[in-house]
């Protein structure tokens, strides 16, 4: 049935399919088949969506799954997965959350509230006194190593299992536990030595008896806190008041959403109003507060006054909140806590910080297990050539724990040596200063990213804007030109003589004569210029802020026209960079801002003239809207303008028909640029009041109010005049374009999540290569449910090699239905633009691509909010920026600038992988070869479980006598620094990662048991007539052998690789004269001694010397001809 069924996305008009579970199972079983997958509807038809609600969540994989489970599966660590989720079962239970609801939350009444609210504490420690020690107990034995360590390790307790002395056993363990504990105390230490600096921050509280101070940690919902300039706002709260006259403050928010613009908030007008501070005391009001939620961009809430007649009753929205983390950055606040601790916007948007674990240490995980197996076979064997005879259950362990070397306890030690190591290498480059290393367990994953995850502004971009280009329709002006728009606004506004009583009339007539007249009559350009540069000098949220001791003279009103505004006295500050940018360009042509406060704004001429307006409304940007409007009154002549200016694709069904528009947008996109259409429409009296009446009325609304609200704003924004078109360049950071290259040539697939506006985005993406120029861009249109996502996806899966662009909240829907399916899609791109994502939301892709790739994710960023995304990622990089160090603090690495990357992951990722690989194996292969010796020894001395060399012996031979040469390997290297950054499709291979896996390991088995075999039979040959003199004869060549066989494994030379050969030998040959006690066959009581006169024999010499030779020559043999005759990539390149 399911054959029958046509492949192709169905509309809502088809004939009805057959229920399409059927076609589903076909959709699945082709699942692996990719060239099927074009073919595919994501489901058959919409009708489809409503029958089966239960099938929502479901998703393939989990369901193909969970017909492969049985018994296999338990054993290989299925286990595992149900331990771990009978733990998370448990802690849910203890831990119930409890669920978040609205609230009225009485001023300066904390008592009054129904509900107990969290305690406002920070708490970034993963462990506590009790939990310090079983956490990092777990986290060590968690891993298989470990535990068999400490399994062998207890074994020794038991008297007749006891093969060696304690210390052999306990001391190695001792000191790999030792060390983690100490490195974890560490960290905790500063974890909580930060929290407790936040908690125990002082603020002002009011209360009926004055100010109080109070720490952070002790502050209530229901509180009304004092937040002076430049102090973090502890928690999140409902602005009451403010110091500013005009009632409205900036803050800024760089650690909540990564901008570091600051944002205007404006104090609720009811307490404002109030004549002094302590009479909000006097007052009985409430505020009503939705349920705590993510979202940092959207609030709904009321305020109401009771103890008034009528009561009075104001909306509040996103502009009257104060989140918390946000610092204040001007004048004073007071506002009453609405969220505390855990459920403010800030603590809900950051993750919990996991422990991290290479894909390194997991597959040399996999790698004890197998050898772990050996070792069972291996005394399983022993014990079976015994004959199973007397307590073989006691010897079988017995030989368990004698080949316990075949898995090395000094594998973890070098490993962790090792890495730090290679940590302090990278701080110590030259070529990338400043980079620190704060997490030192993961530097081979560097090695090994196919995804990297970048954060926009401030990573990629230096977020700093510059004016580049103004359109008009028939003139287009550069920056070379603009000394042209100069000249003509100087004429424009110096035509009528300035009359100081009468702001600019001069300014406003030519407008006012071609409105009346109609669109028909072509103005000049020097009056469109005027109009343009006006417009924009009014169109905007910016508001200039003078130094301290402008504001102390500006006591009055009449006081402020005589303040000090003096151009370099003044700066702007505004929420979007843009915005500011556009006032400091017209404020360069002539035409600046000088004031703002709420209701009104002024404006200088060229010729010192203030042009005073009315700020009637004003229509903040939203993502959804895509554009901005105000509507403002000129003084002077009493005209009423509504002005407005957004993206291109919102404006262009807004303004007047027009041929040149679209084209002209394309143009800019093209070069990089963000552009912005300017429009104006005059209004009569008439015309605004019944306006103004009707969007009032909605703004009170409780049900749908922005939607209501939207619905009468866009009743103006018809047959609007279009002015202009402005293009602004986000500068990129340095050397972008060249580092994105490197990285895509290295294989590694870039995703850019940022929280800002597509169109931005887009741009960016373009401008900085992201997007290679001839690759076409598919945005994702903008979906809400089932059906649309299912006929977006479809239509996105017929595009070839083409970037997707797709905002949040599409993003969500799509993960809720299609989860499967636009993960897959979304990977075939060869680059994904992610807009107006949340810091959750980042966090939530860099999963995504964990669970459905199994690859190696890397996420990059420099602010607050990419601090989730950072801690959810395999490898997670911060950048110190102009946002903070929120970011550099919780990575894993931390660099001053984005190039910096290339080299890290081309030099220092490839370095630690191929080293780590090389050090893992080649420890494993020291203790294999000797395990392989122990084996033949028991074969010939009857299968006696009797160990071959002493506890002092197998100590020495792990650390003093081979330990140094073996760990040089980790200042080996195959590609020369400026080798591996010329070509950086090497890194390709690493991906791959074939350095390390069964087939390398399975090559060092053997060559394992090759040398263990020669030199133990070698010794017994050799020797017979000496036969006491065996373990002297094989233990001497066991230590030559295994020095020869790291300069065998070096690819380039250091001189200090050579300094350790010569210092282990010698070590080895000071101890073979100064301890010959204990070079006897097992324990010291059989009374066989070595005698230093043997030593120096010539047979003695030269029959090690032989063995020596036959154990390594082949070796050196295979490996001139394997690089004669198929050199590895990278030999190519350097010779």
């Amino acid at each position: 049935m399911a054959d029958s069924i046509p492949l192709n996305p169905v509309r809502k008009n088809s004939r009805r399919t057959p229920h399409f579970n059927s076609a589903r199972l076909s959709r699945y079983s082709l699942e692996d088949e990719p060239s099927n997958l074009d073919e595919m509807p994501l489901m058959m038809s919409e009708e489809g969506f409503e029958n089966d609600e239960s099938d929502y969540q479901t998703l393939p994989r989990a369901r193909v799954n969970q017909s492969r489970r049985g018994l296999g599966w338990f054993l290989l660590g299925g286990w595992k997965t149900l331990c771990g989720s009978c733990c998370d079962c448990l802690a849910h239970v203890c831990r119930r959350k409890k669920e978040l609801k609205a609230r009225t939350v009485w001023l300066g009444c904390p008592e009054k509230c129904e509900e107990k609210y969290p305690k406002n504490a920070i708490k970034n420690q993963k462990y506590n006194i009790f939990t310090f020690v079983p956490g990092v107990l777990y986290q060590q034995f968690k891993f298989f190593l470990n535990l068999y360590f400490l399994v062998v390790a207890c074994s020794q307790f038991v008297p007749s299992l006891k093969i060696g002395y304690l210390y052999t056993y306990w001391a190695p363990l001792g000191f790999v536990l030792a060390v983690t504990m100490v490195r974890e105390a560490v960290d905790e230490v500063r974890r909580y030595q930060r929290d407790k600096e936040m908690n125990s921050q002082l603020y002002s509280k009011l209360t009926v008896r004055g100010k109080v101070q109070v720490k952070s940690s002790d502050i209530q919902v229901g509180d009304l806190i004092i937040v002076e300039k430049n102090q973090r706002i502890p928690a999140d709260m409902i602005f009451l008041r403010t110091s500013e006259k005009n009632g409205a403050c900036f803050i800024r928010t760089d650690q909540l959403d990564g901008e570091t613009d600051w944002k205007l908030k404006v104090a609720v007008g009811c307490t404002q109003r109030l004549p002094a501070v302590g009479d909000l005391f006097s007052i009985s009001a409430y505020v009503y507060a939705q349920k705590p939620q993510l979202d940092i961009h959207s609030f709904e809430g009321n305020f109401t006054r009771e103890d008034t007649d009528p009561q009075i009753h104001e909306s509040l929205s996103i502009e009257n909140t104060l989140w918390a983390s946000t610092v204040v950055a001007s004048g004073t606040v007071i506002g009453v806590v609405i969220y505390t601790g855990k459920e403010t916007r800030s603590v809900l948007n950051t993750s919990y910080a996991k422990n991290k674990v290479g894909l390194l240490d997991l597959e040399l995980n996999r790698l004890t297990k197998a050898l772990f197996l050996a070792q069972v076979v291996l005394s399983v064997v022993m014990v079976a050539l015994q004959g199973f005879v007397g307590p073989w259950f006691r010897n079988l362990f017995r030989f368990v724990v004698l080949f316990s070397y075949i898995i090395p306890i000094s594998l973890r030690v070098n490993l962790d040596m090792g890495k730090s190591a290679y940590g302090w290498m990278i701080m110590k480059d030259e070529n990338i200063p400043g980079t620190v290393v704060r997490t030192s367990t993961i530097p081979e994953e560097l090695g090994r990213l196919v995804y990297l995850l970048t954060d926009k502004t401030g990573t990629l971009t230096q977020n700093e804007m510059v004016f580049k280009r103004l359109h008009l329709g028939t003139v287009s002006y550069g920056t070379d030109t603009m000394d042209e728009i100069q000249s003509l606004i100087v004429q424009s506004y110096a035509q009528v003589p300035p009359q100081p009583s009468t702001g600019s009339t001069g300014g406003s007539t030519p407008s006012r004569k071609t409105q009346t007249s109609g669109p028909k009559v072509r103005k000049s350009v020097s009056s469109r210029i005027h109009e343009a540069v006006k417009a924009i000098a009014l169109c905007h949220n910016v508001t200039p802020v003078y130094e301290s001791h402008a504001s102390v003279n500006g006591e009055t009103e009449s006081a402020e026209a005589d303040q000090d505004f003096s151009d370099d006295n003044r700066t702007y500050q505004a929420s979007s960079p843009d915005e500011v940018e556009l006032v400091r360009w017209t404020e360069s042509v002539g035409l600046t801002l000088v004031n703002r406060d709420l209701t009104s704004l002024q404006l200088k001429t060229p010729s010192g003239q203030i042009l005073s307006f009315y700020i009637l409304q004003i229509f903040p940007f939203t993502s959804e809207s895509k554009r901005m409007g105000i509507i403002v009154r000129e003084e002077s002549t009493g005209d009423i303008t509504f002005y407005m200016k957004g993206a291109d694709v919102a404006m262009a069904s807004i303004v007047q028909y027009n041929d040149w528009l679209e084209e002209e947008c394309g143009n800019m996109a093209r070069e990089g640029l963000r552009t912005l259409v300017v429009a104006k429409k005059s209004l009569s009296e008439e015309q605004y009041q019944d306006f103004e009446n009707r969007y009032n009325q909605a703004k009170l609304s409780i049900h749908d109010r922005a939607l209501k609200v939207a619905a009468v704003v866009e009743s103006l924004e018809r047959e609007m005049e279009l002015l202009c078109l402005t293009g602004v360049e986000d500068q990129l950071q340095a050397d972008v374009r060249p580092t994105l290259e490197l990285l895509r040539n290295a294989g590694i697939k870039i995703w850019m999540l940022t929280g800002d506006k597509l169109e931005t985005a887009t741009c960016i993406a373009k401008s900085s290569h992201l997007v290679s120029r001839n690759q076409d861009i598919h945005v994702f249109r903008p979906v809400s449910n089932r059906g649309e996502a299912h006929l977006e996806l479809n239509a996105f899966r017929r595009k070839h090699d083409c970037a997707l662009v797709i905002s949040g909240d599409s993003l969500e829907v799509c993960l809720r239905y299609y989860e499967h399916e636009f993960v897959e899609l979304a990977c075939q791109c060869p680059a994904v633009v992610c807009c107006r994502c949340s810091p959750t939301q980042k966090a939530q892709i860099v999963t995504l691509l964990q669970q459905h790739t199994a690859n190696r994710t890397c996420a990059i960023g420099d602010g607050g909010n990419d601090v989730s995304m950072i801690q959810a990622a395999d490898c997670g990089i911060g950048i110190e920026g102009k946002e903070g160090k929120q970011a550099s603090l919780a990575a894993d690495f931390s660099i001053t600038q984005f190039k910096h990357i290339g080299r890290l992951l081309m030099v220092h990722g490839r370095n630690s992988y191929k080293r780590s690989a090389a050090l893992g194996q080649f420890v494993m292969h020291r203790g294999m070869i000797i395990s392989t010796m122990q084996a033949v020894f028991s074969s010939i001395f009857y299968f006696a479980s009797v160990p071959l060399y002493q506890g002092f012996l197998m100590v020495g031979y792990a650390t003093i006598y081979t330990m140094f040469p073996v760990f040089s390997l980790v200042l080996d290297q195959d590609v020369k620094p400026e080798m591996a950054l010329l070509y950086p499709e090497l890194y390709k291979d690493l991906t791959k990662g074939r350095s390390l896996s069964f087939k390398t390991f399975l090559i060092w088995v053997l060559i394992s048991v090759y040398q263990g075999g020669i030199l133990m039979y070698g010794a017994l040959v050799l020797f017979e007539s000496e036969f006491v003199h065996v373990v002297a004869i094989s233990f001497t060549a066991l230590i030559l052998t295994e020095l020869l066989m790291v300069a065998l494994t070096v690819r380039t030379w250091h001189w200090l690789m050579v300094v350790a050969e010569f210092f282990s030998l010698g070590c080895y040959l000071a101890s073979l004269a100064f301890l010959n006690e204990y070079f006897g066959i097992g324990r010291v009581s059989f009374g066989a001694f070595l005698d230093l006169s043997f030593i120096t024999t010539w047979p003695f010499l030269w029959k090690v010397s032989a063995i020596t030779l036959v154990s390594c020559l082949p070796l050196y043999i295979i490996k001139y001809l394997k690089r004669k005759f198929s050199p590895p990539s990278y030999s190519k390149l350097s010779s």
